[in-house]
């Protein structure tokens, strides 16, 4: 029979993060949201945790674990403050993930050790004005011209890409077109890693976004950039497909996240059932409640095993892409359920920013839209049942 228990070593790194979250993150968190401030404390104090580097290798400074060891993390943080945790994760699995997986030994050396310390973060710049789901549909180019890519485009919604300590974004751009038999045009995508500061590449403005405040997220635009030619990550035409196993991985760090959220508000609103009264009762005597809490906790149960399945699957080198986009969807829809209901248990106070679950609510939202929409998880979900 499967066993979802965590062994010693997990348990003991599920634990030290969670007292991390409670002691340092969530003192702060509603300072760094109200501000709109991104926390390089906390961010520096995770680096020294570990934390970056769990599922990256001890020769470029990582902890040697696995994507699980970073999920169960990223459930933690996810529990108290969603835009450290997504920092974590996009830097991790959307940062560093890339030149692990399909570097060169020379990219390797000179950017994993940083990434994995946290000491320096990266984003990958896949998302366009007219480019989201249909990622396909990049129009960002690169040609090579005198040894130097030049790179003409935009990105949006790109996340780490304008913190001090960012370095570079990887982005996906057309490099060649095909002209296919039936006479439509295939794109060639690759993906090239651009450093901060290179000319003719802009970090604009900050969006102002409805939640996860406290994590950098930023258009870019790049004009006539020229980066050296070796740094194309990964073989050339490949960048599309890359970028697709890549996101498989990320959803089931999202889903990971998502769970956190949903177990973090069924914590809270257990906590202010116990405490606020109403007609000679705590509000938790009441079924109204009671059973509203229930369901919160039935959901976050749900999304957990999901997202331990389909990690499990991916650590056994079996297939897991629809596993991961089912976990993908049940959490974050568990996360967006409960921050709605918990925000209700809570009543006027739910409505305060202040207050864990109104941070939840806003935040949560999104976690049905980033790394693959509910609508992409449904469409590889149907897709795998042949339909």
């Amino acid at each position: 029979m499967p066993n979802f228990e965590l062994n010693d070593e997990y348990q003991a790194l599920s634990n030290m993060v969670a007292d991390f979250a409670d002691h340092v993150v969530a003192p702060v968190s509603a300072k760094h949201d109200e501000e709109h401030s991104f926390p390089y404390e906390v961010v520096a104090q995770m680096g020294e945790l570990g934390l970056f580097g769990l599922p990256f290798p001890e020769e470029f400074g990582g902890m040697g674990g696995d994507y699980f060891a970073l999920s169960l993390a990223l459930e933690q943080l996810g529990r108290v403050d969603q835009s450290v945790a997504i920092t974590l994760e996009a830097g991790v699995s959307l940062g560093a993930m890339p030149i692990h997986r399909f570097g060169t030994q020379a990219q390797k050396e000179a950017w994993l050790p940083q990434l994995t310390s946290g000491s320096a973060l990266a984003g990958f710049g896949l998302t366009e004005p007219d480019a989201g789901s249909d990622a396909g549909g990049t129009a960002t180019k690169a040609r090579l011209e005198n040894g130097q890519w030049v790179i003409d485009g935009s990105k949006q919604f790109i996340t780490n890409s304008g913190t001090s300590i960012t370095k570079f974004v990887t982005v996906t751009a057309v490099t060649d077109t095909h002209e296919r038999a039936n006479g439509s045009i295939k794109k060639e995508i690759s993906t090239i890693i651009v450093p901060n500061g290179t000319p003719g590449f802009t970090v604009e403005k900050a969006y102002n976004k409805v939640g996860w405040n406290a994590s950098d997220t930023h258009p870019l635009t790049l004009a006539g950039a020229r980066v050296p030619e070796e740094n194309l990550l990964g073989e050339r035409g490949r960048g599309y497909a890359n970028f697709l196993s890549i996101l498989d991985e990320g959803r089931i760090a999202i889903a990971a996240l998502a769970t956190g959220t949903a177990q973090g508000c069924v914590d809270e609103a257990v906590r202010y059932a116990k405490e606020r009264s109403a007609f000679g009762h705590n509000i938790g005597h009441y079924q109204g409640i009671s059973f509203k809490i229930a369901r919160m906790q039935t959901r976050a149960h749900v999304a957990r095993l999901a997202y331990y399945d389909a990690a499990s699957r991916m650590l056994a080198g079996k297939p897991f892409k629809t596993e991961a986009a089912i976990a993908k969807m049940v959490a974050s829809e568990a996360a967006m359920d409960n921050a709605r209901d918990a925000t209700q248990v809570f009543g006027g106070y739910g409505f305060i920013n202040e207050f864990p679950v109104a941070r939840h609510y806003r935040d949560s939202k999104i976690l049905e839209i980033g790394e693959g929409t509910t609508e992409v998880q449904l469409m590889l979900i149907a897709r795998d049942l042949g339909l």
